[in-house]
């Protein structure tokens, strides 16, 4: 029996190694590019956040509830880790839950999958992008410019349309499609987010600890703590992704409420910086110690403070002003960036046309899809990669079968 898997990333790898465990299946691995797992070899900034130990409990999207719920419980984090320990890949743990690769590359998860695709079933064809597929009787072919590959079964693991100059694709929504499957809307997710403030090219690179808040006409949308980063557009980091589902969907008032010291009191701070008013220090200095010096100064100048002049000079109600606009900064919202920056892909292949306890389609015998590609999405921290070692892992298996 031949397997065609469509796409050589996180998912696409982790099927054809669960295929070839059947020595009856011959797996052809197709990929468009040139190597395998590109976009994998650049998330979490190159340090491949793979898994999540709290994965098993939640943390997925999608219009259909629950349909991650089977491929995560039969692959849950502690079976991938042992999975990926077995490749020959050491990680750690952090108290978060998250999981990274020992070496802290992400090159180490690549290139033990890229070892362990190197087996006598596993024929790994590069530079092979499938254009159309079509179902003649029982058969499956795929083309791709002037090629064309016959197969038994196929596994769509193209990914999804987020990071699009590493190899984000439209590829494998169309080609289920053309099957008669049904796409949701395509969002950006787990990206940086654009604001108006003008202000914001002064922190450029400035990272801080926060809670953070996104309200739509003062409606609570989602809350995160954690670490930000300002850029020259907007605000980045870890908890803007994890909280970026969504923002801006909808007409409205969107705005970032930031706390920059969410476990210090108003009362505590206020009373630290009245202190400082019996020292030499300038306003310029009023948040030293306290926050980025850049971050400090902005802030400061935020709350009305302008000018430098000593401390011993500042009103207490100016004190107290610095003090609401270092525990509640509002910044108003524009929009997410595009897909190009986005690490995810929020919606996908309705999953209610698939069976999950295969990865099966219900509309065509023969046809799986795993990974970004269905309307799945995970939170920030090793989330969607769970998803695609778990379902890949699930597809892998069920096609792998001798029987349908």
């Amino acid at each position: 029996m031949i397997l065609a898997i469509v796409g050589a990333g996180a998912a696409g790898m982790a099927a054809a190694i669960a295929a070839a465990e059947n020595p009856g299946v011959e797996v052809k691995l197709l990929e468009r590019q040139a190597r395998v797992g590109r976009k994998l070899q650049a998330t979490g900034n190159g340090r491949c956040n793979l898994s999540n130990q709290k994965a098993l409990h939640g943390g997925y999207h999608g219009d259909q509830k629950g349909f991650w719920e089977y491929a995560i419980d039969q692959f849950p984090p502690e079976k991938t880790l042992a999975w990926f320990r077995q490749l020959g890949l050491f990680t750690v743990t952090e108290d978060s839950g998250r999981v990274y690769p020992y070496s802290d590359q992400a090159n180490s998860v690549v290139d033990v999958l890229r070892f362990a695709l190197d087996r006598p079933n596993i024929e790994l064809i590069t530079d092979f992008e499938v254009s159309k597929i079509r179902k003649e009787q029982d058969t499956f072919i795929l083309s791709a410019r002037d090629k064309t590959l016959s197969a038994d079964r196929v596994i769509i693991a193209c990914g999804g349309l987020a990071g699009t100059k590493l190899g984000g694709t439209m590829s494998g929504y169309k080609l289920l499609r053309s099957f008669g499957h049904k796409c949701t809307k395509l969002r950006p997710t787990l990206v940086q987010i654009k604001t108006n403030w003008s202000g914001v090219s002064a922190l450029k690179g400035v990272r801080a600890n926060c809670h953070a808040a996104i309200y739509c006409d003062d409606r609570l949308h989602m809350e995160s703590t954690g670490e930000i980063q300002f850029t020259d557009f907007g605000l980045s980091g870890p908890v803007m992704f994890e909280i970026s589902r969504d923002a801006c969907a909808s007409a409205g008032l969107w705005e970032c409420r930031l706390d920059f010291l969410p476990d210090i009191s108003m009362e505590s701070l206020q009373e630290e910086l009245i202190r400082r008013k019996d020292t030499a220090l300038t306003t310029d200095d009023l948040l030293t110690g306290i926050l980025h010096n850049r971050l400090g100064r902005v802030l400061t100048q935020a709350a009305d403070v302008r000018g430098r002049f000593p401390l011993s000079e500042m009103m207490d109600s100016q004190i107290r002003q610095v003090c609401e606009t270092v525990k509640d900064f509002r910044v108003e919202l524009k929009e997410p960036l595009g897909m190009d920056s986005a690490q995810v892909t929020a919606g996908g292949i309705v999953t209610d046309e698939f069976d999950c306890t295969t990865m099966q389609s219900k509309l065509i015998p023969g046809l799986y899809a795993c990974g970004e590609v269905l309307d799945v999405d995970g939170d920030c921290g090793g989330y969607n990669l769970q998803w695609a070692w778990s379902s890949g892992r699930l597809a892998g298996l069920s096609a792998g079968k001798e029987e349908i």
